[in-house]
This record gives structure tokens, sequence and C-alpha cells, in this order.
């Protein structure tokens, strides 16, 4: 059996962030009708050292598992916060396909799914967008926005790195928190470990897409404040639980009536944003369906990269 083994720039060669935006959607889309599944990723937790995670997904003739880690006090000893592996295999045969970095795919699917997010749900005259936080998900994020012609400004506590990010991308650095988090669209990708929205920061008009708060007890917006919000999420069983929405469920703030899946809305069973005036909030947990579609989108040119590995197993 021969697997292709991508390493994280075979699967950045490979698949560019508006490839990956629209790879994402077409997933939302394809989950939201029943045609791909995915079970609620499993958590293995070691706190306050940081957590494994269990994501499988079947869909497009494919399996795919990830096995995936978040550990947000690795930078400190010179290690990445996102390490792990995706296996893609033959939903027909069960034959291993190909072995990919999890950190790369991870990071495509969270920009795409960041700014999909924006795309379908800010208000179409929105001028201003932000990302808050500078690590590598916040930088693919920030990279999606500019592939998709948006101008973006980047906010980090180290304000070395968001400076370095916004070189590296051409956008711009914005000067403080508060300026951050005022603007049209903001994607906040943080650890989740401190709130940013406190009660009564959120603006009419705004949107906010949630990328940090994807495990239990992460919070990056106050549960009062997110109940003032039009809610969306990727999977209401996963965000419930373990995402932004978790924490004002269990107050009952927030109830499964009360919240869109985007899936829904992007397949057009559902509406997005019903007026200029309102909040929109999207809790993006991660989706294994989502890193399913960057997995396939990557494979569709494993010819077009000359020193992609093969393992003979």
């Amino acid at each position: 059996m021969s697997v292709l083994v991508f390493r994280a720039r075979h699967v950045e060669q490979a698949v560019s962030p508006d490839r990956a935006v629209e790879a994402v959607r077409d997933a939302f889309v394809a989950h939201a009708r029943g045609e791909w599944t995915m079970p609620p990723k499993v958590y293995v937790t070691n706190y306050p050292a940081g957590d494994f995670r269990a994501m499988p997904a079947l869909g497009g003739g494919n399996a795919l598992l990830k096995w995936i880690t978040s550990f947000p006090r690795n930078p400190l000893q010179g290690l990445p916060t996102v390490t792990g592996v995706v296996l893609v295999s033959n939903a027909e045969t069960g034959q291993l396909r190909a072995v990919l970095d999890a950190g790369s795919v991870t990071a495509l699917r969270t920009g795409a799914a960041a700014v999909l997010a924006a795309e379908a749900l800010a208000r179409v005259d929105a001028a201003s967008a932000t990302v808050i936080g500078a690590g590598v998900n916040g930088r693919a994020a920030a990279r999606t926005f500019v592939a998709r012609g948006r101008p973006v400004n980047v906010w980090d506590v180290d304000s070395t790195r968001a400076g370095e990010v916004a070189r590296d991308l051409g956008c711009g650095v914005a000067q403080s928190r508060d300026e951050a988090l005022a603007d049209d669209i903001v994607v906040t990708v943080t650890p989740g470990h401190e709130v940013l929205f406190a009660e009564g920061t959120l603006r009419p008009g705004q949107h906010i897409s949630l990328m940090g708060a994807d495990g239990p007890g992460k919070a990056e917006v106050a549960g009062p404040e997110l109940a003032r919000a039009h809610l969306f999420c990727d999977d209401w069983e996963q965000a419930s639980h373990g995402g932004e929405l978790a924490h004002a469920v269990e107050g009952g703030l927030v109830a499964q009536a009360d919240v869109t899946q985007l899936g829904d809305v992007l397949g057009g069973t559902a509406a997005g944003r019903v007026s200029d005036e309102e909040i929109t909030a999207f809790d993006s947990t991660g989706l294994a369906i989502q890193d399913l579609a960057i997995a396939l989108a990557a494979l569709e040119r494993a010819d077009e990269i000359p020193d992609l590995a093969t393992l003979e197993l």
C-alpha cells in the first residue's frame, strides 16, 4: 500500500486560501444536506498543559481521522501549539490514501471558516476588519482576508508578532485592543482564556467570528453579551458543549432555537443577517468535515508537487 505524505509546505503549496474557502463552503453545505457526516470530536484532556482531539468524518468517497493537539504554553518552550496528523482513507476499500500535517490543514480551514462566516453574515457595507491574535491560525485568517481582497488589520498582545504578520502579509496593525474590538468585522483567534467582549461592548451592525473558544472552559465573549447577538455556529452539538456557546447555554442564556448552523445559511435553507443594525456572531469549534475538504483539495493537486513523499506500508 502506497500512502502519500504531505508535509506542511506541501499542504500550503497545494491549497491556496481562496481554494480553502471554496472547499470549506462546499463541506458546510454537504454536511447540512446530510451528504457528509461526522460524529462530535472527542477530547482527551491534560489540563492545564493542553488537550488531544480525535476528529473523524466521512464524505466524498473518503473517510478522515484527525489526531491533533492544543498546548497553548508550548511556544514558551519553542514548540508549536498545534501538532498532529490527518489520515485519509478510501471509504469503499478502507485503504489509507494519505497522511497530512494537521497544523497546516487546521490553519487553512480555520482561516477559511472565519472569513467565510464574515462574508456570509457581515453587513454588505462593512468597511473595516481586524483579526485579534497573530498566532498560526490568526495569521491564516488574516492571509485569507487578504487573498479575498479585503483590507484587514491584526492585533496581538505581542505587538512584535502582530507587526511581523502585518509585514509578511501586507496588512495593517490595530493600534490598540479597543480599536481592534470596534471594527465592523472582528475575528478572534485567542487561547480563549480571557473574555474580549465584556457586557455592552458589541456595536450595532458588527460581525464577530469567534475562533478561539474551541474547548471546554474557554470564552472570548461574556455570556449576556453573546445572547444579544444573532447567533450562528459551525455545528450545534460541538458548539453547545465545547465552543463559545457552551457557557451561555449552561447559564440558560442561549438555547438551540436561538442558533443557526452556518451550513444552513450557505445552503439557502436558513436566513443569515436580517438587518444592518443587528449583531451577528459565529461560533467556530472546528469541524472534521472542514479538514476533509482541505485534505481532498490537497490530494487533487498531488501530481503537481514534485517532492511529495510516498510511504510504503
